[in-house]
């Protein structure tokens, strides 16, 4: 019986930290995060100031949250790739699932293309960085021509801009993510065969 206890107990706190990550990225997103305060955040949830400390003790703790937990993919996409052969398949599905990540944590990666002076200054914009500079590492083939290396860059750089400059395209979400998807996976194809 005291497991189980424990174990709901656990639940509870991972869904109150859930909670407060919802929150504060749907404010950050609302205001900024400069203008947003503990405080507010603390109202929106409805609890008090020393509830939300007893899980995080800065805005910054909060924002390094969610960014460590939206993107773990991607860490898991950099080892997975690793340990593939360096084939036009490989390139493909590193493409292919790095798509899919960005689609799971869009409201994430929104915050960050409007807010990139303050992810800049915070550790967030090195670990961003180094995250991006290790799925190019998998997906670029350093014995390729400088244009063919560009071309698998700018497919990764295609899904970003495909998240944000085509929002007000006459397409569903989905329509834009495939087609996105389509011309992303197109560079590396074209990169390989230059290769």
């Amino acid at each position: 019986m005291g497991g189980t206890m424990d174990g709901t107990k656990q639940q509870r706190r991972g869904n109150t930290r859930q909670r407060i990550q919802d929150v504060a990225l749907g404010l950050f997103a609302e205001q900024g995060y400069e203008k947003t305060s503990l405080r507010e955040i603390a109202e929106r949830l409805d609890v008090t100031k020393a509830a939300l400390y007893y899980h995080f003790k800065t805005k910054e703790e909060i924002l390094v949250s969610i960014f460590d937990d939206l993107t773990q993919p991607i860490l898991d996409l950099i080892e997975w790739g690793r340990r593939q052969p360096h084939t036009l398949e490989t390139k493909q599905e590193i493409v292919r699932r790095y798509s899919e990540i960005l689609a799971g944590a869009t409201p994430l990666y929104r915050f960050m293309q409007e807010n990139q002076a303050t992810v800049r200054e915070l550790q967030i914009g090195d670990t961003f960085k180094e995250r991006m500079k290790g799925l190019r590492e998998i997906i670029v083939d350093p014995e390729a021509d400088l244009a063919d290396q560009v071309r698998c860059v700018s497919a990764i750089f295609t899904l970003h801009a495909g998240m944000f400059f085509l929002q007000d395209l006459d397409a569903t979400p989905e329509d834009k993510r495939e087609a996105v998807l389509e011309v992303a996976t197109d560079l590396v194809t074209r990169a390989h065969k230059g290769a």
